[in-house]
């Protein structure tokens, strides 16, 4: 601002201490750093590759339409599933919302009430001493924590006379609310694949629409007229490399045949073909826990974004990865051949690291 005065007025010098010229050029200057500040913030903002989670969220009302008929976000889910309750005087009526308590607690960042998961019934039970009664639950909470173990017991609260135990027969369909990562991943997918009508990249987009789904493809592989979807549920099923339950597949097929052309010949949605590679390392510098440790995580994350059906996994990338491991200073891949799949569906799934 002292230059700009002292270019506007000819002889003026607003560099002199204490002069008028350069208190005020000063204040002015500290008066427009915050409006720039923000106009540099709010630059940021219009494009959604780096706009923050507010901003980030109108941008996916805009592109993103979802399987339940909402936009944007992807909302958490409720596990919902069935439960046997076992009577001990057969007539008794358990009521509809009747809670049942499991013992899994509940994470310690949560704001829910509850202490432990749990779950309600949907409707009236009438209870038998005979047989297990199937009862419809659904948990009280959303997210993955729902998704219980089957043959999980479960404690009704408050307890109801004559009604002994109850057990889940299977709880599924919880899921977190989507990340901002996973999110922009989505919007960006959307503007760089406009719809077209039946594409490629709308089949991958109808799926990943679905709560729960993280990373889709899709492959006319049967021939003209057919469309091959394939998919994984990452934070679902983190611990099976994220690979779907059948009532997933179906709930993802049921959404893209409500979606796709009518004359499409056929549509398969299935899970990959799990494909395990073996790393063997040898003279590994390092050899220290902390390092091996490096390595599988690094060797994950490159699965993760390189790893699709039917696509060889080439040594190059592995022993990117291994380098790129924070401490590893030096190592040896025993063999170098590719991984190639066994087949279009096959998708490379990380099995054992050997250190030789």
């Amino acid at each position: 601002m002292r230059d700009a005065v002292n270019a506007s007025l000819p002889g003026a010098d607003a560099n002199v201490p204490n002069s008028v010229l350069r208190v005020l050029s000063d204040n002015q200057g500290a008066l427009c750093h915050l409006p720039l500040q923000y106009i540099d913030w709010l630059s940021l903002q219009l494009l959604p590759d780096t706009a923050e989670t507010e901003w980030l969220d109108r941008h996916g009302d805009i592109w993103l339409v979802n399987s339940g008929g909402s936009t944007g976000r992807k909302m958490p889910a409720l596990a919902t599933g069935t439960a046997n309750i076992i009577g001990t005087t057969n007539g008794t009526v358990l009521p509809a919302f009747t809670q049942l308590q499991s013992g899994f607690g509940m994470p310690a960042n949560t704001d829910s009430p509850n202490q432990s998961v749990t779950f309600e019934t949907l409707e009236d039970i009438t209870v038998s001493v005979a047989a297990p009664v199937v009862a419809n639950i659904r948990a009280l909470d959303s997210g993955t924590l729902g998704n219980i173990p089957d043959g999980s017991s479960l404690i009704i609260v408050p307890p109801v006379n004559s009604v002994g135990s109850a057990s889940t027969i299977h709880v599924s369909g919880g899921t977190d609310i989507e990340t901002d990562a996973q999110l922009r991943s989505r919007i960006l997918h959307r503007i760089q694949n406009p719809p077209m009508g039946g594409s490629i990249a709308d089949y991958e987009q109808w799926a990943l629409a679905v709560p729960g789904v993280t990373r889709a493809w899709a492959a006319p592989e049967q021939g003209v007229g057919t469309i091959t979807v394939r998919f994984l549920m990452d934070d679902l099923y983190p611990d099976d490399d994220g690979w779907p339950q059948p009532d997933d597949i179906q709930r993802v097929a049921d959404y893209i045949d409500k979606m796709r052309p009518v004359t499409v010949k056929d549509c398969y949605v299935v899970a990959p073909i799990k494909q395990f590679i073996d790393v063997n390392i040898a003279e590994l510098m390092p050899d220290t826990d902390e390092a091996k440790a490096e390595i599988e995580a690094s060797i994950r994350d490159m699965l993760f974004l390189k790893a699709a059906p039917g696509q060889t996994i080439f040594a190059a990338w592995v022993s990117f990865a291994i380098m790129s491991a924070p401490h590893v200073q030096s190592f040896r891949l025993v063999s170098t051949s590719d991984y190639v799949m066994a087949s279009v569906g096959s998708m490379a799934v990380l099995g054992t690291i050997s250190y030789v």
